[in-house]
């Protein structure tokens, strides 16, 4: 996944969710969008080297959109919806998950079920599939984490796949690591116990976990290889 005109600044501030104010080189205060609701606490620290995105649109109230940050020399992309694209286009590509048999004839994204919508749903030679997708950018000492907030959505979601393992798919929670390299993936007990006894009960009743870094740059985000995950 590429992006477009790519510009470094100085993080300044996060009067919300969605807008950050950064400080270019040459010395301009501007307002951007910040591409990920998510608490980023960790990364968003006032003084550290960001990564911003000149939109196409000059009629936009944001000329801007914050995407990656530069954590003590390690490069995060924190564009929650770049995940999906990324793993959409390796399974495009040709990227086969494990245990499901290529070519797949159907990717189709955002597809639902039951009461949940999936990132995706595949279909290869005698089988089906549903995918969901979540980003991980939080990381500590090599390791990384998933979530770095509460997620009753995301405990939602295990428990669905569940389901549609037991009615015959195949069923896959995919964390897509936003940075690289890390040793270890790991569900994060401390702030949601809920999350990680669902996906470690998940993981007890068929639905599959896999983990990938990224090859990330200021300007592209590339699916990696597969991280160990530690339940």
């Amino acid at each position: 996944m590429r992006y477009g005109e790519i510009i470094p600044a100085r993080f300044l501030e996060r009067p919300n969710r969605f807008i950050a104010y950064c400080e270019t080189e040459w010395g301009e205060r501007v307002v951007t969008h910040v591409k990920n609701t998510g608490r980023c606490r960790e990364l968003l620290i006032p003084g550290v080297t960001v990564y911003l995105e000149k939109s196409r649109n000059p009629r936009r109230k944001t000329p801007f959109s914050l995407i990656a940050v530069d954590k003590a020399g390690l490069l995060i992309n924190m564009d929650s919806q770049a995940p999906n694209k990324v793993l959409g286009e390796w399974l495009s590509a040709g990227g086969q998950l494990p245990g499901l048999p290529g070519p797949l004839s159907l990717i189709r994204p955002e597809t639902v079920y039951r009461d949940s919508r999936f990132d995706f749903y595949l279909e290869g030679p005698g089988q089906s599939a549903f995918v969901e997708v979540k980003g991980v950018t939080l990381e500590e000492d090599g390791a990384v984490y998933f979530p770095d907030a509460p997620t009753e959505r995301g405990v939602k979601h295990l428990r669905e796949l569940v389901d549609a393992a037991k009615e015959g798919y195949l069923a896959y929670a995919v964390f897509v690591i936003q940075l690289s390299p890390a040793r270890f993936f790991a569900p994060n007990d401390r702030t949601h116990p809920a999350f990680g006894q669902a996906l470690r009960q998940a993981a007890g009743e068929g639905v599959r976990l896999l983990a990938y870094d990224c090859q990330v740059s200021p300007e592209e985000i590339v699916l990696g290889q597969r991280v160990p995950i530690k339940l």
